[in-house]
């Protein structure tokens, strides 16, 4: 075998939940092949740098070996070697988004009893 399907492979490899989520990532420009936008039917080839944004990250990738079919993460996880800048930058990033401060949406509907008495009191009220 010497090239599979580009979104063949990122499914194989694990990169996507799906085949066609796969495609779409392709079409929307978030793969890149040695540098260059690529089309899901285009051939990936042993030794080949791919660049693949997804929701876990934006990834830089050698590929090690070709597969068609989807098998354990342990597996997926032989077909390619992540740069190590690429970790790097990953891990940097995970750790920035820890530390920024997290805000929760209001909930919706009125407050409990509770929670009018609490903000009566930071409103001085009571």
């Amino acid at each position: 075998m010497t090239g599979v399907r580009m979104d063949k492979w990122l499914w194989a490899a694990r990169f996507f939940k799906t085949r066609a989520l796969a495609a779409r990532a392709c079409e929307l420009g978030r793969v890149a092949s040695n540098g260059q936008p690529s089309k899901g039917s285009r051939q990936v080839r042993v030794g080949g740098l791919l660049q693949v944004k997804n929701e876990d990250g934006d990834f830089q990738v050698e590929v090690l070996l070709l597969s068609e079919m989807r098998g354990p993460a342990a597996v997926a996880q032989t077909l390619y070697r992540e740069t190590a800048e690429s970790r790097e930058s990953r891990l940097r990033l995970a750790e920035e988004r820890k530390a920024m401060p997290r805000f929760d949406a209001p909930a919706a509907g009125k407050p409990s009893k509770r929670n009018r008495r609490v903000l009566d009191r930071l409103r001085g009220r009571a």
